[in-house]
């Protein structure tokens, strides 16, 4: 007997949500709900710097106003602190933790050392530092997880098989700032894992992350999800669609149509539809298949956008 589908929707409640965002989370439902399966909802929140609870709730009520329901939400990552505790505690009782010390500006040097593509290689600067080496620092110090040199794969459901040598590709890497607050990968791996989400849907951007968070799922002890990294939604000049830039968000989408209109536009994008017609959330999941989703990064000046950029 198959395990049951969970599927999730975790937002940064920064901003507005945009085009991109809702197009990555409608993937996220139909995959779910095409199987009958569960959809849970989770703000992660863990930089209050830059989120609030007010923008959770426009998020909320965006996502009610197109039809893309939730089953579960989880409580925020900001209220999660011991919980992530507990788990930095398992890593550090296994002796893979150190305090490391560098600084932005050192760790993104011309001399830092980067793979052809540009991505930086954490090269175990503070690794084997000394009691007192450590000692002459007089700053509060992050926390990385010491890696193996061993290949992570997967077979992505859109992007097809991927690897990744953490060592050589990654590098040991930081589970907590040096201001207290859990990164990304920790959070995530952790909230997933304890709500039992079986597959994760979201943008291509983050398809380098999985093998870090696979790591992390072994050492916790949790099964890894099935894993659909989407294409990114670009505007014209070639940006990622950004919530700083305000880039087509629910606001200007939410004045200009319905919402079975905004679904079959997207729909359509993501190469579920022959044509843009309005359709429902329920009726777009009747035939999902990400056989039919496209694969690469989608332009905003390609002709597929012409119902949403009004051409």
């Amino acid at each position: 007997m198959s395990e049951p589908v969970l599927g999730r929707f975790a937002p940064t409640p920064s901003g507005r949500m945009h085009l991109g965002n809702v197009f990555a989370c409608l993937l996220a439902w139909l995959s779910a709900r095409s199987v009958g399966g569960g959809f849970l909802l989770r703000m992660e929140d863990l930089d209050t710097q830059r989120t609030s609870a007010e923008l959770g709730d426009i998020i909320r009520e965006d996502l009610t106003w197109l039809g893309l329901t939730w089953d579960l939400e989880t409580p925020a990552q900001s209220t999660r602190t011991a919980v992530y505790d507990a788990y930095f505690e398992k890593l550090e009782a296994l002796g893979l933790l150190y305090p490391c010390y560098c600084t932005r500006s050192l760790l993104h040097s011309p001399n830092a050392p980067h793979l052809s593509d540009g991505t930086y290689v954490y090269p175990g600067t503070c690794r084997d530092l000394t009691e007192s080496e450590r000692a002459a620092f007089r700053r509060a110090p992050a926390w990385r997880v010491r890696v193996p040199d061993r290949v992570w794969s997967f077979t992505d459901r859109l992007q097809g098989p991927y690897a990744q040598n953490l060592a050589t590709d990654c590098g040991d890497f930081v589970v907590r700032r040096a201001d207290g607050v859990y990164v990304y990968q920790l959070a995530v791996t952790v909230d997933d894992g304890l709500a039992g989400v079986t597959e994760v849907v979201r943008g291509s951007d983050l398809l380098s992350s999985a093998p870090r968070q696979m790591y992390l799922q072994s050492l916790f002890g949790f099964s890894a999800p099935a894993y659909a990294h989407v294409p990114m939604l670009l505007a014209p000049d070639g940006r990622r669609l950004s919530k700083r830039d305000g880039d087509l968000d629910m606001s200007a989408l939410r004045r200009r149509m319905k919402p079975e209109v905004l679904l079959g536009a997207l729909g359509y994008t993501a190469g579920l539809m022959e044509k843009p017609e309005a359709v429902s959330a329920m009726e777009l999941a009747r035939d999902f298949s990400w056989d039919r989703v496209r694969k690469d990064d989608i332009s905003m000046d390609s002709a597929v956008f012409t119902p949403l950029c009004g051409g």
